[in-house]
């Protein structure tokens, strides 16, 4: 099958299209309406639970205002007990231990126990023995309360209310004595109330609310020593119980959430304190919300949007394929003659199909077929003047060529000629120079021809750097593998009287015989700039695939300003001993023929006067032969 065969056809490619067109906006409006009712679902679920809380504790308050009425139609009860207990303490002359509190308690029909609380807040007498040595200053509050009493109040009642001890409910009363050395109290057994008290439950009167929050798993009430009032089991007793103290020490709401399931726990705080009454009924309401049943909510909805999404994209689906197939009639029936006149027939016509743009296609095609029959006779005529005028233009590129080519020799004739006459030339001016030196040593004319001298080896040096430059550029012998080490020792060795440090190296590159031309030029420099005792360093460097150079000084440095442009042509340095500005050059048109690059810097970072660093990497190379 040919890859042409292979193709989808225009009509899939169309349906193709439709599809990712229509898809996901059907995905994408199922998903905006999922998220949406999601998070209405938890708007009404945080309104909900709010709603919950605050009915929980309106009707905790309702019920705490209904047994304080309870409470308070027995104090006038417990008012009238004191008396006799009073009695009795002015017969045992003030000091409790004559008193007889067992005949006090019969005389008010063995209903109410009696209790003598000291200065320090602790029961020191009583005819309810669990209680005796109970010491409320234990609660600072309570003792605040009871010792204020003492000291500066007269009979006041307290709220039915759990005994410490057994944890009975109780109905207490207090009277200071007529010297404030004591505090009395009475307490009202729980069989004289309990029938009637009992029918007000905190528990009974929110079981109905939290049956119209499917979220809650279940509620709790505790009191203020962490009791529970209600009388449910929950798992993780130990550590909700202490979250119950802290919201009720805190006196605000708490929350704990279960990182796995999400589930939340809530503490709230119902205030229900009171200045007329001692003790603090405050209750701490635990309720547990679970994501249960939202879950299975947004499972459902999930499902159905998932349900509802798929019946859309199947009939997007089907919807779309009908479509396509009759938009893209026309285009087939133009194609099938599109093909005839593909195979040759431009005789062919394409034949009309309806519709105005295609007819107006059409009617194109058939423009363009008969142009195209004209074309192809101009096409073929230029075709044959084309090929006769290529041969002709080969003929003048090969003759061009080879007149390049003698052109180049001439150049390369007269440059060899040039080179060895001015070298030769040089050379003999030098022996007449050295000559001429011993002469006039110590002559005023000794300077003269020191600088006659100079000359003549700059002279010696560019035609050495041109002879360099040309080889650079006419060389195409590959680069092979060398060793490193007996390059930069030979190269040490022609500058025996300078201070070179290095450690020497084991490393092969890719290079030819000209690497050394690097080391000459960048060893040369050192010198020549360094100034007297300048130390030089070599350092060769392995890393990895490549090996990098490094030649530092103790000379003046490079400034910042010169080190982008160091390595132009014909760039030269600033000071007196500046050469041809050709040394760097060809430094970096050999590196760059290995491979690598080469960068001027400072022999320490950031502070160019002491001393400048150049290094240039090479490709590494295998063990050399």
């Amino acid at each position: 099958m040919t890859p042409a065969a292979r193709q989808l056809s225009f009509t899939r490619y169309l349906i193709i299209a439709m599809l990712l067109i229509l898809i996901p906006i059907i995905v994408f409006i199922s998903f905006i309406d999922y998220t949406d009712v999601e998070q209405t679902q938890v708007e009404n679920s945080q309104i909900l639970r709010k709603q919950t809380e605050r009915s929980i504790v309106l009707s905790i308050s309702l019920v705490d205002a209904g047994l304080k009425a309870f409470d308070d139609s027995l104090t006038e009860e417990m008012r009238e007990g004191f008396v006799p207990f009073l009695a009795e303490y002015e017969r045992a002359g003030s000091d409790p231990a004559e008193m007889d509190l067992a005949a006090v308690k019969a005389e008010l029909g063995g209903i109410m126990d009696l209790y003598v609380i000291n200065e320090s807040g602790v029961i020191e007498y009583t005819t309810c023995e669990p209680d005796r040595g109970l010491d409320f200053s234990t609660i600072p509050y309570f003792y605040e309360y009871i010792t204020d009493l003492r000291q500066n109040g007269s009979f006041a009642a307290d709220r039915i209310v759990n005994e410490m001890s057994t944890g009975e409910l109780r109905k207490y009363a207090y009277m200071p004595t007529p010297d404030r050395r004591y505090l009395l109290e009475l307490g009202l057994a729980e069989s004289e109330f309990q029938q009637y008290r009992s029918i007000l439950k905190y528990s009974d009167t929110v079981a109905a609310l939290i049956a119209l929050n499917p979220n809650v798993e279940n509620l709790r009430i505790f009191n203020w020593r962490g009791k529970q009032v209600t009388n449910v089991t929950v798992p993780g007793e130990e550590h909700r119980h202490a979250m119950v103290l802290q919201a009720y020490e805190q006196k605000q709401d708490l929350e704990t959430v279960n990182e796995t399931t999400g589930d939340v726990i809530r503490f709230i705080f119902v205030d229900l304190t009171s200045p007329e009454y001692a003790s603090d009924l405050s209750l701490i309401v635990e309720m547990a919300y679970s994501t249960r049943f939202a879950a299975a909510q947004l499972n459902r909805l999930l499902l159905t949007h998932t349900f509802i999404a798929v019946i859309a994209v199947l009939f997007a689906v089907g919807l779309t394929a009908i479509a396509a197939h009759r938009v893209t009639q026309p285009i087939r029936r133009i194609a099938d003659d599109v093909d005839t006149i593909a195979g040759g027939d431009l005789d062919h016509a394409v034949g009309a199909t309806g519709g105005a743009e295609f007819v107006r296609l059409e009617r194109s095609i058939n423009t363009m077929v008969a142009a195209l029959k004209t074309h192809i006779d101009r096409l073929t005529a230029a075709e044959q003047r084309e090929r006769e005028h290529s041969e002709r233009l080969e003929e003048q590129v090969l003759e061009r060529t080879a007149d390049l080519q003698k052109s180049n020799e001439k150049v390369n004739l007269y440059l060899d000629i040039m080179t060895h006459d001015i070298g030769n030339a040089n050379n003999v001016a030098g022996l007449y120079a050295d000559h001429l030196l011993s002469e006039v040593a110590g002559e005023p004319e000794e300077a003269y021809v020191q600088n006659i001298r100079k000359g003549l080896q700059k002279s010696s040096q560019i035609l050495k750097n041109v002879n360099t430059i040309r080889q650079i550029r006419e060389s195409r012998l590959p680069l092979t593998s060398l060793a490193l080490d007996p390059v930069i020792r030979s190269e040490i060795g022609h500058y025996s009287c300078a201070a070179i440090r290095y450690a020497g190296t084991d490393a092969c590159v890719l290079a030819d015989d000209l690497i050394s031309v690097i080391f000459t030029n960048l060893l040369g420099n050192a010198v020549k700039f360094g100034g007297d005792g300048v130390r030089i360093t070599i350092r060769v460097e392995d890393q990895g695939d490549t090996v990098t150079v490094t030649v530092e000084d103790t000379g003046p440095g490079i400034p910042d300003g010169m080190k982008e442009t160091l390595f132009d042509r014909l760039s030269r340095g600033e000071t007196k001993a500046s050469g041809s500005g050709l040394g760097l050059y060809i430094c970096k048109m050999l590196v760059e023929r290995y491979g690598g690059r080469i960068w001027a810097g400072d022999r320490v970072p950031g502070r160019p006067e002491e001393g400048a660093a150049f290094r240039f990497t090479l490709r590494r190379g295998g063990p050399a032969a």
